[in-house]
This record gives structure tokens, C-alpha cells and sequence, in this order.
């Protein structure tokens, strides 16, 4: 069983940390007319859909939004689970000449993100693939880094980051979790 540790960010925190990220994908990309937001389910979807309202608001642009199970492209599939539960893929868009911007929660092993990657490239052939996190905690296994961070959070492998989302959790904060 975890128990809270410390509470990293609260809900002004993490809205600040997602205002942030997607002033710097606009600035990065030199405006939306060509992006595409990939939220990785769970809680990558959520903060992909924030990020989608933000440059709504700061560039006048609605960007397409969708999101990706990675259950079938995990490398570590079988000791996650011996029946994973795959969700559908939700792309209303071609991922084809778009920048893709993949969403996630938190990256830790790389492992996820890599899986994400190649569920895009399932989808087709993207101008490019960028990666926004909103916490990053360290502990890369594969030499996967992503371009938008909106915390750096040093960890141990015993600690644990637990994000939550009201659609999940019924609130806004990051924790820091320990056995």
C-alpha cells in the first residue's frame, strides 16, 4: 500500500505547469496550424484536451485532439498483465505530414513513450512526433527524453509519482507516494 509522502503540485500547479507546456509547443511549432494532440489513455487524454484548449485560446486554432491505448505496443506486456485490457484508439484525424504532439501524465522508464510512438506510426506517416509531460521523474531506460516538461520531479525507483485528474480522481494534484 502507498501513502502520500508530499504533495508536489496542487490543482493552480498543475494548471500553470499545462498553460506553460502549450505556450511552448506553439512557440516550438511556430503556431498550431499543423499540429495534432495524442493523449495517451488515461490520464495523458485529459491533459491532452487541456492543451488543446489552451492553444485554442492563445492561437485562435482548434487542434485536432485525439488519443492511443499502447497496451498492444508495451515491450513489457507480459509481466504488466497476462490479459491486458486494450482500449480503442481514438484518431478522428490523419496522423499523415501532421506534428504529432504526444501527451502523457508522467515519464519514468521511457517505456510508455516508445509504445506510444509506435502506435502513431501504426496510424501512418507524421511530419514529426513530439512528447509533452507533465512530470518527469527520471530512471530513463531507453534514450527517449521528451521536448515539453511540466515539472522535473528527482525520485527514487521506491518512490512512486501518482498524478490525479478529477475525471479519475476527483481532484488536481501530483504526490510523491512511498511504500
Amino acid at each position: 500500500m502507498l501513502k502520500i509522502k508530499a504533495q508536489i503540485m496542487d490543482e493552480i500547479a498543475v494548471n500553470r505547469a499545462i498553460i506553460r507546456i502549450s505556450h511552448q509547443i506553439v512557440e516550438k511549432n511556430k503556431g498550431a496550424e499543423n499540429l495534432a494532440l495524442v493523449g495517451i489513455r488515461r490520464r495523458g487524454e485529459p491533459i491532452a484536451r487541456q492543451i488543446k484548449e489552451n492553444i485554442q485560446k492563445i492561437e485562435g486554432v482548434n487542434v485536432p485532439c485525439g488519443s492511443i491505448d499502447i497496451g498492444f505496443y508495451r515491450d513489457d506486456l507480459s509481466i504488466l498483465s497476462e490479459n491486458p485490457q486494450v482500449r480503442q484508439t481514438e484518431l478522428p484525424f490523419s496522423v499523415d505530414d501532421k506534428d504529432i504532439v504526444i501527451a502523457d501524465d508522467v515519464i519514468y522508464t521511457g517505456r510508455t513513450a516508445r509504445a506510444a510512438i509506435e502506435a502513431v506510426f501504426s496510424c501512418g506517416r507524421p511530419r514529426s512526433i513530439q512528447l509533452a509531460v507533465l512530470i518527469d521523474r527520471g530512471h530513463r531506460e531507453l534514450p527517449i527524453r521528451p521536448d515539453f516538461v511540466g515539472k522535473n520531479i528527482p525520485s527514487s525507483r521506491n518512490e512512486h509519482i501518482e498524478v490525479r485528474i478529477p475525471e479519475y480522481d476527483g481532484e488536481t494534484a501530483v504526490f510523491l507516494m512511498e511504500k
